[in-house]
C-alpha cells in the first residue's frame, strides 16, 4: 500500500514547531512529500518555511527522471495549480469545454514534456519552478480555447451541443469531415472525431454511449486534443478546400 504523505505529515511535528529536518539523501520520494507538505501548510499560515524538500522531489522528477517523485510532486502541487485555474480570466470559458482536473493534468503534462531531459530545462529555485507550471497552465487553457475556436470557424458542432445544420452547410460540414478523414492515420482517431464533430456528442456522452471504445474520460480528452491540434495545424490546408 502507498503511503499517505498527507497522513504521515499529520503525524510529525506541529506546525508552530521551530525544527526542521534536513533533507537526507536516502529519504523517498513520499517522505520528501510529506515533509513539502507541511511546509507548503507553513506557507499557507504565514509561518516561517522552507522550501528545500519541494526542491529536492522537483530534482528527482526533473533531473533525475524519476517517476515516483512526479507522482508525489503532482499530489503535493495539485491544489496550487487548481487554485490558479480558479483564478485565471478565462476560466469560465475554459471549463465549459473541458474538465478542471484535465486541465491540471495537462499542466503537468506539458510541465515534465519541458522538463524532460533532452529539453535541458533547469531551475535553480522551486519558485522558479512553480512559475513555469503556471506558464504551462495558462498555455493549457488558452490552447484548449485557440482550438475550440477554430473548430467553430470551420463549422464543426460544438461539443456536447448537437445541432441541424442549415441546407447550404450540409454539403461543407461533409466536406470538413472528408478532409478529417484523410488526416487521421489512427482508426481510434476517426471513430473519435465521428462521434464528437460529426455526430456532435460530448465526452461523457461518448462515455455512456459507447462505453466499450475507450478506457475513461482522460483518453477521450487526449485523444480529441491530438485531432484538434492535428486541424490547427492544417488551418489553411481546410480554409483553402471549402473557400
Amino acid at each position: 500500500m502507498v503511503n499517505d504523505p498527507s497522513r504521515i505529515a499529520s503525524e510529525r511535528a506541529p506546525y508552530h514547531s521551530p525544527r526542521r529536518d534536513p533533507v537526507q539523501p536516502t529519504m523517498s520520494s513520499w517522505e520528501l512529500a510529506a515533509h513539502c507538505l507541511m511546509e507548503i501548510e507553513h506557507y499557507r499560515l504565514a509561518e516561517p518555511y522552507t522550501d528545500e524538500f519541494g526542491f529536492e522531489l522537483l530534482c528527482r522528477a526533473t533531473i533525475q527522471g524519476d517517476k515516483e517523485a512526479r507522482v508525489w510532486m503532482q499530489r503535493c502541487y495539485g491544489a496550487m495549480v487548481l487554485d490558479w485555474l480558479y483564478r485565471h480570466p478565462c476560466r469560465t470559458a475554459a471549463c465549459r469545454l473541458e474538465s478542471e482536473a484535465n486541465f491540471v493534468a495537462r499542466a503537468f503534462e506539458r510541465f515534465w514534456e519541458a522538463t524532460a531531459l533532452t529539453q535541458n530545462v533547469e531551475f535553480t529555485t522551486l519558485a522558479a519552478a512553480l512559475q513555469y507550471l503556471r506558464a504551462c497552465l495558462n498555455g493549457a487553457i488558452l490552447n484548449t480555447l485557440r482550438i475550440y475556436a477554430l473548430s467553430r470557424a470551420l463549422l464543426l458542432p460544438e461539443a456536447g451541443e448537437p445541432r441541424k445544420p442549415h441546407v447550404e452547410e450540409t454539403t461543407e460540414s461533409s466536406e470538413v469531415w472528408e478532409i478529417l478523414q484523410k488526416m487521421l492515420p489512427d482508426e481510434r482517431e476517426k471513430r473519435l472525431a465521428y462521434l464528437s464533430f460529426h455526430c456532435g456528442l460530448g465526452p461523457r456522452e461518448i462515455m455512456r454511449f459507447c462505453p466499450r471504445e475507450f478506457s475513461d474520460l482522460h483518453e477521450i480528452y487526449h485523444l480529441r486534443r491530438s485531432i484538434m491540434e492535428r486541424v490547427l495545424c492544417n488551418d489553411d490546408q481546410l480554409r483553402w478546400r471549402l473557400s
